[in-house]
């Protein structure tokens, strides 16, 4: 059950750690430093989305036979769907633009880009969550060392997020 708990605060480590660039950096990251961190995020996530959950979820139904991706694609397009939904009902900023999304507010920007980072580390923490109590039920297709590279994953990818939400 610890290793469990410490599993799960891996992501919120990755993050953690990279908003603590702030105290170690003197200026603002240059445009080209932040989109590489971006993309190099982006890459991860993608990785992790492809091989940590989506394709564990189509071998979980494999009995389905040509039908196995149906549940995963169904899934996915619900989850889309989801933050497409929470997108249109939260206010929130994202950074370099100064015209909010979502309905109109009277929050501070820095509330709204508190928001827009919160809407994007939901499913974040979903796929962890779901992640470990998939292996909490002993389900066969889903072991520590999978949940734990989910994981790691997500931290890696959270780590130039945190930078690059801490600095500016």
């Amino acid at each position: 059950m610890n290793s469990i708990f410490a599993g799960i605060l891996i992501p919120f480590i990755g993050t953690t750690a990279g908003a603590a660039c702030v105290f170690f950096l003197k200026g603002a990251l240059k445009p080209r430093v932040q989109k590489a961190f971006l993309g190099f995020a982006s890459g991860v996530m993608v990785a992790a989305s492809v091989w940590s959950l989506l394709i564990p979820a189509m071998n979980m139904s494999e009995g389905m036979g040509k039908l196995a991706f149906v549940p995963a694609a169904v899934g996915f397009l619900l989850g889309i769907g989801f933050l497409l939904l929470l997108d249109e009902v939260t206010p929130h900023l994202h950074i370099d633009t100064e015209e909010p999304e979502g309905p109109k507010s009277s929050l501070k920007k820095s509330t709204m880009l508190v928001l827009a980072v919160t809407l994007h580390n939901i499913p974040e923490g979903m796929a962890v969550g779901v992640a470990f109590a998939g292996l909490l039920s002993e389900n066969g297709s889903i072991t520590m060392a999978g949940a734990l590279a989910l994981s790691i994953g997500i931290a890696i990818q959270n780590f130039p997020e945190g930078a690059i939400i801490s600095l500016p």
